[in-house]
């Protein structure tokens, strides 16, 4: 079996068994997730609610506002689900096929097919499907970076394991699986990490706790309402035998559905949305809309180096010379190890810098891992002898001192790179030595040669954004502490100290907090601490964002307040990560953050509007229901004053370009102005109301239509007070909303329609000075609660502060 691997019966025979490589993999979240998730809300269910008791026992034109609910699922089910298929496409066409041996021959299968005892063969580039034991090995090394973190290819010899998500990185072999599909070290490490969770939005936080608070209040409201259009319709008994309890019923349901701030949620959707969009013409996936928020609230950021801030790949740094007088064409010599056929990932990266010329070694011997050298011996010219090139302390052990060269090393170990040596032998190898991999003669140090890993272009003018903006940084690498600490500083990452190694990292989550706070860079972090360390972040108060492409960054970006994986990164990392960067460009969240600065000023702007709006309904609904009186307006009569001095102003407000850094206490401050403003608009109404009551001389729908005069006047200040300052668009739209709303009230058909009847005499006249000093007294709220804010030291509503502007 080792030799022919599998027959097709015994490959059969672990098919019908289960023992398959099929597993959950899939890149993103269900259908049924994102379905779930913006369907069952309690906002749905109470509107749903609404609109199916009036489609039921009212008129259609009552139960429009639905719609509101229904719009506000399919925006957030569509957009998500764009992702989710946007998703699914790049992890199938980045899946590679297996290669393995069945009935002694290598074919290449889909990688859910392979079975348990089937016989991988490994070759460079490849990606080990299962978990696997090594059956035989030609300098066989292995990239676990997407599991571990660690940069530097590990030496597989016969009998060792292979895990699943690793690659290839140099010389071949065979491995017979060992674990398949879910059973393997990938699968299981991200099974937990793959469990359904929302994002933690304060916006849609705030918006739901409205609904909370209101739906728990709605019972005793409705019970008010009811009991009011039952006795003011002429009590219980008549209104029940003679049937018009329906229209009782609409009029309850009319007041219940207002009080609900359904265009705020809807807004807060369509803002998502839209911004989603936005983003992603720049290459940001957004898996869930409202992480657009998240990532403008975060204060730290951790970074998983690999795939972060460097692309992942070595690249040539610089030779430094320690010897007096090397041998001549020693230059070529390193042309020859990176031209080597069996060079690795690292040697490969001097193919750019040397060439070997006609130099043409006469034996050579492969680097491996294990020995941490490889060499080559030069049979003739000035650059006779042999050549080694590989670990200082390994090739140079035994040998005499070097003062030079061991004062050289400790700079640049000091520094981070990683350091080879190169080093000389008038000796040539000998067929022995090269079978053995034995090295020969005494060996002279000619040049230390430094590598580095490939930083990305983006990441330091991305690192410098972030410190303006006040966000901490961190960097979370599974690899050397030295070399992280190396890279962050190239990025322009500021700390004392070195790299903390996480192996001595306390478990306790308040300790590891408090190193947290004094540290910045830490390396060989396991992928279980790297959610720690989060999590431990997270219990001191931070809001935080993790970036990161490979399996072992899975538990930290789902444990973050907002995940961020790369798009070349493993299927598992995108899978849970709220936000894909699908070119990998680091540079790419800073346009991010200010998008979600836009939504969220914007956001709270507008939601004053709505606010307000809830306000005066429940105040509306309680007075009516303590006085007795027929609810005045009809759902369909909403619709306008709704629409022209809420909904659609507030969409174009929503749409504005205006971005200041993020504060805490969005509803706070909104609740501050729109609770007195809502006191007054309820004062007005009642007052309205009262009058064309005690004046006994006014029909019901005229007294209905002087109270949407009087709520259409107040509606349009509170929406000029909030847009300040009032630019010239601004001002065209709200003389636009203004025609637009008094043909409502004079166009017959429309008011038909909406059941209005223009009121006459004396009722015109109080209608318009009640709702003049209703204005007045807005304005003075409005005034006093941005004067409290200078006086608390934060930055008042029609303060025009923009953020830094992002860095291209």
């Amino acid at each position: 079996m080792a030799v022919r691997g599998l027959d097709q019966n015994e490959v059969a025979a672990r098919v019908r068994a289960g023992f398959t490589n099929v597993s959950s993999r899939g890149s993103s979240r269900s259908f049924w997730h994102i379905l779930r998730a913006n369907l069952f809300t309690l906002f749905n269910a109470v509107v749903g609610a609404s609109t199916v008791v009036l489609l039921l026992f009212g008129d259609w034109q009552d139960g429009l506002f639905g719609l509101t609910a229904l719009a506000n699922v399919l925006i957030g089910v569509l957009q998500e689900f764009r992702a989710k298929r946007l998703l699914d496409s790049l992890a199938l066409l980045s899946a590679t096929p297996a290669r393995v041996m069945r009935d002694g021959m290598t074919t290449q299968i889909p990688t859910d097919q392979v079975v348990i005892d089937d016989l991988l063969v490994l070759r460079v580039g490849d990606q080990v499907p299962a978990d696997a034991i090594i059956v035989s090995d030609v300098d066989l090394e292995i990239d676990e970076s997407l599991l571990t973190g660690e940069t530097d290819p590990v030496g597989k010899a016969v009998r060792t394991s292979v895990l699943s998500g690793s690659a290839v990185a140099a010389g071949h072999g065979t491995a017979r699986v060992k674990q398949v599909g879910a059973d393997s070290y990938s699968s299981r490490l991200t099974a937990e990490a793959k469990r359904f969770s929302l994002v933690n939005s304060e916006l849609r936080n705030a918006a739901n706790r409205i609904v909370r608070w209101v739906s728990w209040g709605l019972a005793p409201l409705i019970i008010l309402v009811l009991n009011a259009q039952m006795q003011a319709a002429g009590g219980w008994d008549a209104m029940l035998q003679s049937g018009r309890w329906r229209e009782v019923l609409i009029g309850t349901v009319a007041s219940a559905a207002s009080v609900i701030p359904q265009g705020l949620i809807l807004m807060i959707s369509i803002s998502f949305a839209l911004a989603a969009a936005k983003l992603a013409r720049s290459e940001v996936l957004v898996q869930e809309i409202a992480a657009i928020e998240i990532l403008a609230r975060v204060d730290t950021i951790c970074f998983d180096k690999t795939g972060t801030l460097t692309d992942g790949a070595i690249a040539f740094d610089a030779v430094h010379s320690v010897c007096d007088s090397p041998p001549p064409g020693w230059e070529a010599v390193l042309g020859c190890f990176g031209a080597d056929d069996d060079a690795n990932a690292t040697a490969r990266c001097l193919r750019d810098a040397f060439s070997a010329g006609a130099l043409k070694p006469s034996s050579s011997v492969p680097f491996s891992s294990d020995r941490k050298w490889s060499a080559l011996s030069i049979p003739q010219g000035p650059t006779i002898g042999t050549w080694v090139f590989g670990a200082p302390e390994i090739v140079l052990a035994g040998g005499k001192a070097h003062p030079v060269l061991e004062k050289e090393l400790a700079r640049l170990i000091r520094l981070g790179p990683r350091t080879l040596v190169l080093a000389h032998s008038d000796e040539e190898l000998t067929e022995t030595e090269v079978s053995a991999h034995r090295l020969t003669g005494l060996l002279q140090p000619i040049a230390l040669v430094t590598f580095a890993e490939k930083i990305r272009p983006d990441a330091a003018d991305t690192v410098a954004y972030f410190r303006e903006q006040g966000v901490s940084l961190r960097v979370i690498s599974g690899d050397n502490p030295q070399t992280a600490a190396t890279i962050a500083r190239q990025v322009g990452l500021v700390f004392d100290g070195a790299g903390y190694d996480a192996r001595e990292l306390p478990t306790d989550l308040d300790e590891m907090g408090q190193i947290l706070e004094t540290h910045s860079v830490f390396g060989r972090v396991t992928p279980i601490q790297k959610r720690q360390l989060v999590r431990a972040l997270q219990q001191r108060g931070h809001v935080v964002a993790m970036t990161g492409d490979g399996v072992n960054d899975a538990l930290a970006v789902k444990a973050a307040d907002i995940g961020i994986a790369m798009g070349s990164g493993a299927a598992a990392t995108k899978s849970v990560a709220r936000m894909v960067l699908l070119d990998g460009q680091f540079s790419r969240l800073p346009k991010v953050v200010a998008e979600g600065r836009r939504v969220i000023v914007n956001i709270e702007r507008v939601s004053k509007l709505f606010l307000t709006k809830s306000v005066y309904a429940i105040l509306l609904s309680v007075a009516v229901g303590v006085l007795l009186w027929k609810f005045p307006f009809l759902p369909r009569q909403f619709a306008p004053t709704d629409g022209l001095t809420i909904g659609i102003p507030a969409l174009f407000l929503a749409l504005a370009v205006e971005q200041r850094p993020y504060r805490p206490g969005f509803l706070r401050r909104s609740l501050r102005f729109s609770i007195p403003a809502g006191v007054v608009t309820a004062m007005v109404l009642v007052g309205v109301l009262a009058y064309a009551r005690l004046s006994g001389t006014y029909p019901a729908r005229e007294s209905a239509t002087a109270a949407a005069i009087a709520l259409s006047i107040l509606g349009f200040w509170v929406l000029l007070v909030t847009s300040r300052p009032v630019t010239r668009g601004r001002v065209l739209l709200l003389f636009t909303l203004i025609i637009v709303l008094a043909g409502c009230f004079v166009v017959p058909v429309v008011r038909d329609f909406l059941d209005f009847a223009l009121p006459s005499g004396q009722l015109v006249t109080v209608t318009f000075g009640v709702a003049a000093i209703g204005c007045i007294a807005i304005e003075i709220i409005f005034r006093r609660v941005s004067r409290q804010r200078g006086i608390d030291g934060q930055i008042s509503i029609d303060d025009q502060i923009s953020a830094v502007p992002p860095r291209p």
